[in-house]
């Protein structure tokens, strides 16, 4: 049997990321294991073409500082579980971020949510899971919300 110690936990702070982390807690404990969190925010400073939009550096540190923020709340709830945790944030895109940290931290196994998107939707909007299921250098786990 595969043994899931290190962990990467990507959340978006929506319930279908709760429920994931929950997995991941529950899993973290039969292991012995420890919780890698982490979120992406999509927002950099510079010009956004081709509107000539200029993002002030002031709004992407305050988008990044109540990310990190967030993510605390989120850490102190593995962490009260009694399950080490680690969290970072990152500006890049979201299955890109989620393959790169898990290669960094050689992670065993990554529990990420999944609105469980169909047909128009999905092809409007894409698949961060799926796109991360593609490109991880682990095991993907995907969890589905009880009221998706």
């Amino acid at each position: 049997m595969p043994r899931y110690e290190t962990i990467l936990v990507p959340v978006d702070f929506s319930e279908h990321s709760a429920r994931a982390l929950d997995h991941a807690i529950a899993l973290a404990k039969v292991f012995d294991g420890r919780i890698d969190l982490l979120h992406c925010y999509q927002i950099n400073a510079g010009g956004i073409s081709p509107y000539g939009l200029v993002i002030p550096e002031t709004l992407d540190k305050e988008v990044r500082e109540a990310a990190t923020a967030k993510l605390d709340e989120w850490r102190a709830k593995v962490e009260a579980a009694g399950v080490a945790v680690e969290a970072d944030i990152s500006p890049i895109f979201p299955s890109e971020a989620i393959a790169n940290r898990a290669e960094e931290i050689s992670a065993d196994l990554i529990v990420m949510g999944t609105r469980g998107l169909t047909g128009g939707k999905h092809v409007l909007l894409g698949s961060v899971a799926e796109r991360t299921i593609r490109t991880a250098p682990c095991p993907v786990l995907t969890v589905k919300d009880d009221d998706a």
